[in-house]
């Protein structure tokens, strides 16, 4: 598996709507930062306004499932139309909005920029696999999560490709 340390796209910034919360992992193991609307209190009223105030203001593309939410958005919103995830990414790739290949460089539950692990860290981690040589791990300081490149990684890296060259 390769995994890009690269910015996948400088700038590109997201904001998903809580029907997007797989979507919201997967764009941040690709590197990207991605807000979650799911922060917000379920059934407030506003959640839309709020979305479409914040992606505005922080400069980020509005993801959603949303039509009406979409259209209010105009240019700053992307209407995602998949139900898979999968299918999804492939959609923001052909669109040109995202590079698809898996980076490691946030952590995938609360969008924080990960850093190396500490030999400490990665010790005290009871999921941590025992044999080390030659794997890098990453850490997510909010969280406290460990990050390393595995199957997991290298499977999700696979089928990305995959669904990439299928037309």
């Amino acid at each position: 598996m390769s995994i890009h340390r690269d910015d996948p796209a400088p700038g590109t910034r997201f904001l998903v709507d809580r029907m997007l919360g797989t979507l919201c992992r997967y764009l941040r193991f690709m590197g990207y930062d991605t807000e979650s609307a799911s922060e917000y209190r379920e059934g407030n009223a506003k959640e839309d306004t709020l979305l479409l105030m914040r992606a505005h203001a922080e400069e980020r593309i509005l993801l959603t499932m949303d039509h009406e939410l979409a259209r209010r958005g105009g240019e700053g919103a992307i209407l995602v139309k998949e139900l898979d995830v999968l299918d999804q990414v492939r959609s923001l790739a052909r669109q040109g909005v995202i590079v698809p290949g898996i980076r490691l460089t946030r952590c995938s539950l609360c969008n924080s920029l990960l850093r190396p692990a500490r030999p400490e860290e990665i010790r005290r981690s009871s999921y941590a696999p025992s044999e080390t040589p030659g794997k890098t791990y990453s850490w997510c300081p909010k969280c406290r999560k460990l990050y390393w490149e595995g199957s997991h990684g290298k499977d999700l890296e696979k089928r990305i490709k995959e669904l990439l060259l299928q037309d």
